[in-house]
């Protein structure tokens, strides 16, 4: 997400924290070279222009051109008004009484599979969701919602596929919600186009019958400025409260949710970052400002790693990296915790600075393939084998092999990179350096050294973002430095050299 941008804006900065002194000339060459990105990205001109403005009168302050490290200044300030751009604080669904919440926006927008998103995602949080089929037009939708409705475990109305009364669709399901002891109602509709003014007209009776306290835009963040407009004709149509972006996984330039706050006024109040049911998350304007500006986002990836793992168990094996006792048991439990967060890259992502270390890494570490190889070879291990990596010899290697369908050479290379990692891991000195960089060095901003945090407070918390504040490390401020980042990535070259793989993970 924000590739192309996130890019763009890193070579200005990068070029700004070189300078000893910010002068009106760099600071316009810079600022001159961050709209050119921000139109790239697609965010809408008028947007990027006050953005800049903003921007430039912050950083001609005397207080910028003064202070020891003025480059530094401009990103914070940059961070700050980002922010602002995004929607300050983050905005909460309204689900009081009746808790109607109805979903609008365009064909293709991904409003159905976002519907049973948020049922999940209510039920999560101790609420009571139902589901409304709304949608009779597109084929195959009721039957869409209905499955979905399945996987999520939540109950869900499906009229009849002739009923064409929209309205008397909905007044039969408030009835059948009285006999479901629901607290949440969410109203799948059809997609709309903003000029089919007959299909407008249906929706604006449907809104004005079921009174929902949230009406929420699905919006294609792929759409570019184009979300903008549409936007602002269903929010003309019916008010809309709030906006939902889609498919911020697969678009590189995402200007729609930079521009859509500022023009409409109303709040992103969640996005979609995968395809699985489960990837919904809250926006927070402040920590997608720091994904950006690639400072990470530290807090949103303790709350989804919580969210998936099991506790006891990632403790456990904390404990056994921590006492040099990880074997290829630990390492399967690892694994299969992988595969309940998701595609890693996009976690690792949320690390501070991760975006540039990500290039030293090899392409396909984070290939299901691969991933899928190396549990076969570890499978084939015996028990004692997976204890003892130090037994695995000439003929046991052959075995393992065969019985796992890879070369010997697979084996070998698996090997030698599970007994690097194991043996950096043991080292607590280069642990220490390395969550040091990470932290923005001694008493720097970023992300908390995970060698002090207590990961049973933050693990076991209810909420991860208090207990990373009680963790004594404090919250995230910002990204490492340049320097620190450089190191690091040395760290890593120095751990890979003489195995290509580098970690087996």
């Amino acid at each position: 997400m924000f590739n192309s941008l996130v890019d763009n804006l890193d070579k200005s900065f990068r070029n700004l924290r070189g300078v000893g002194k910010i002068s009106e000339k760099n600071i316009s060459e810079a600022l001159k070279e961050i709209r050119l990105a921000l139109l790239d990205a697609d965010v809408e001109f008028g947007v990027a222009k006050a953005f800049i403005n903003t921007i430039r009168e912050r950083a001609m302050g005397a207080e910028v051109l003064k202070s020891v490290k003025p480059g530094e200044q401009i990103v914070k300030i940059f961070h700050d008004e980002l922010t602002v751009l995004l929607g300050g604080d983050h905005a909460a669904i309204n689900l009081n009484a009746p808790a109607h919440v109805m979903m609008v926006g365009l064909n293709g927008a991904g409003k159905t599979t976002t519907s049973a998103k948020l049922a999940l995602k209510l039920k999560k949080d101790g609420r009571r969701p139902l589901l409304v089929a709304c949608d009779l037009y597109r084929p195959a939708a009721i039957d869409q919602l209905a499955t979905l409705a399945r996987q999520v475990d939540v109950p869900c109305y499906t009229p009849d596929p002739a009923e064409k009364d929209l309205v008397k669709v909905a007044k039969d399901a408030l009835e059948w919600a009285k006999t479901q002891d629901g607290t949440a109602i969410i109203f799948d509709t059809a997609g709309r186009q903003e000029i089919d003014n007959n299909l407008i007209a249906e929706l604006k009776d449907l809104h004005a019958f079921v009174n929902p306290g949230e009406t929420l835009l699905v919006a294609d963040s792929a759409t570019g400025q184009q979300a903008v407009s549409v936007a602002q004709a269903f929010d003309a149509a019916v008010g809309i409260d709030g906006i939902v972006l889609t498919k911020l996984d697969g678009d590189a330039r995402g200007g729609a949710a930079l521009s859509m706050r500022a023009i409409t006024g109303k709040p992103i109040k969640f996005i979609g970052e995968g395809e699985k049911i489960d990837n919904l998350t809250e926006f927070h304007p402040e920590r997608m400002a720091g994904r950006i500006l690639d400072m990470g986002d530290v807090v949103s990836m303790v709350e989804q790693v919580s969210d998936k793992i099991d506790e006891k168990a990632a403790l456990k094996t904390a404990k056994r990296m921590q006492d040099g006792k990880f074997d290829f048991n630990d390492f399967l439990d690892q694994m299969n915790m992988i595969k309940k967060l998701g595609p890693l890259d996009g976690i690792l992502g949320m690390l501070p600075g991760m975006r540039n270390l990500k290039k030293q890494i090899p392409t396909d570490l984070f290939d299901d393939k691969r991933m899928k190889r190396m549990e076969a070879i570890v499978l084939s291990m015996t028990p004692e084998e997976r204890s003892r990596p130090i037994l695995i010899k000439g003929t046991r290697r052959k075995r393992i092999a065969a019985g796992s369908g890879n070369t010997i050479l697979d084996v070998n290379k698996l090997l030698k990179n599970f007994a690097n990692m194991k043996k950096m891991m043991g080292n607590k000195g280069k642990m220490k350096q390395m969550m040091q960089a990470l932290s923005g060095g001694e008493g720097g901003g970023g992300m908390p050294d995970m060698n002090d945090m207590n990961l049973e407070k933050i693990l076991g918390s209810g909420d991860p973002m208090e207990a990373l504040k009680k963790s004594g490390n404090g919250m995230p401020q910002g990204g490492p430095s340049m320097e620190q980042l450089a190191e690091m990535q040395d760290m890593i070259r120095k751990n890979q050299k003489g195995s290509k793989g580098g970690f087996p993970f």
